[in-house]
């Protein structure tokens, strides 16, 4: 994004109209020290702050078309992470006020980042490090105590992302520790927006390790709590759907999955926090599509995991793969040889970028299948052959 012009761009106009950047930050959902530091030019906006102060400040597109004229490769930020990452520790280590708090949210910000680039670099251990720090020094007080709520809000936004990062390597113990941190910090510093995030991925934890009533009773006491932003509520509404399908109630996760989508179906809301940018109509259609899935129905799974596997389709994440995971299972499930077997030849390209660990476990199960298969062609038989060498290969290899 043009960050230089357009943080410019966005401060002429509050100042020509009067408006202070703690008002925009509350009239908007954001958190005040981070539109600050876009304001600033500290940092890079997200396409949803950007949608929404267009809207505010009604400018007809003109900020969007200033954020989106030079738009940065995506590997100069893994390059910013990676230059700034001894003065990033250092500061983690030593500041004590509003720069703590502020260190805190750009190592969180930098793990974001590096989690979904390509097809995901693995965060997990970096991502648990940081929190440590962090974790540490809030035990023993050593931070200046008028930030407090700040530094906390902060805290429980990086034990969050650690907690994501764990649970998506398949470390279910250390992912539960972070997870129930992340909750108690952001309760403790008032910060709702996290602690929402926090429960939807406790509940969508309960539903891979197969409590499936546990994560519908997480997502149910949300969304019987009172009133989401649109992408929230669809969010949540996900989370329902994969417990009901999960306890046998297919025709109700189905309608909940619907409901999700027609919430995000008039874009981005100017109530939704800056972090819901995955929630997507490509991330439904793979969870409506594993739906299928869970319940049997194969070909309406393939319809709707077609969509989500759709090269370009939507935002990129690091568990992208996911979903052509599940469509190269459902399509061999029907027998559909040479479908699978193109899905198949672009997940051995994949792998070798992928680190999500959730990820990587179902496309081994995919190669699983070829000593199963009766009629399959000896090439399809290859080809899952290649994919299995794939997999065991030095990650590390050159």
């Amino acid at each position: 994004m043009n960050g230089g012009e357009f943080s410019q761009r966005v401060r002429d106009l509050l100042s020509d109209r009067g408006m202070s950047v703690r008002a925009v930050a509350r009239r908007l959902n954001y958190d005040h020290a981070y539109l600050s530091r876009v304001l600033c030019g500290k940092q890079q906006p997200s396409v949803q702050l950007v949608a929404g102060l267009d809207q505010l400040l009604s400018t007809d597109g003109e900020l969007v078309d200033i954020a989106t004229r030079r738009a940065a490769p995506m590997a100069s930020a893994e390059a910013t992470a990676s230059s700034a990452a001894t003065d990033r520790t250092l500061r983690l280590h030593e500041a004590r006020g509003a720069d703590f708090a502020e260190a805190i949210r750009e190592t969180s910000g930098r793990l974001v980042v590096l989690d979904n680039e390509l097809d995901g670099v693995s965060i997990a251990e970096p991502a648990a490090r940081a929190f440590k720090v962090v974790h540490h020094r809030l035990g023993n007080g050593d931070y200046e105590s008028r930030y407090e709520r700040d530094i906390q809000s902060a805290a429980a936004e990086l034990a969050e992302v650690a907690g994501w990062a764990l649970f998506d390597a398949e470390s279910d113990g250390a992912a539960q520790r972070f997870n129930h941190e992340a909750l108690f910090l952001a309760n403790l510093s008032g910060d709702r927006s996290i602690a929402l995030l926090t429960l939807q991925n406790m509940a969508m934890h309960s539903e891979w390790r197969g409590r499936n009533q546990e994560a519908l009773s997480i997502t149910r006491s949300v969304l019987h709590r009172g009133r989401l932003s649109p992408r929230i509520e669809a969010m949540f509404r996900i989370r329902e759907a994969k417990g009901l399908v999960g306890t046998g109630r297919t025709s109700d996760a189905i309608e909940s999955l619907g409901r999700a989508r027609s919430l995000i179906e008039d874009g981005v809301d100017v109530g939704d926090p800056e972090w819901v940018w995955w929630v997507t109509h490509r991330e439904i259609d793979g969870h409506w599509g594993h739906a299928f899935q869970i319940a049997g129905d194969a070909p309406k799974a393939i319809e709707r995991l077609l969509q989500s596997a759709q090269p370009g389709r939507g935002v990129a994440t690091g568990y992208a793969g996911m979903s052509s995971a599940r469509l190269a299972q459902c399509l061999l499930d029907v027998n559909a040889w040479r479908d699978a077997e193109d899905v198949i030849r672009s997940l051995v390209i994949a792998v070798p970028g992928i680190s999500s660990g959730r990820t990587l476990r179902l496309i081994g199960h995919v190669a699983e299948q070829r000593e199963r298969l009766n009629g399959a062609p000896t090439s399809l038989k290859d080809t899952l052959e290649h994919l299995s060498v794939r997999l065991d290969e030095d990650p590390f290899a050159l």
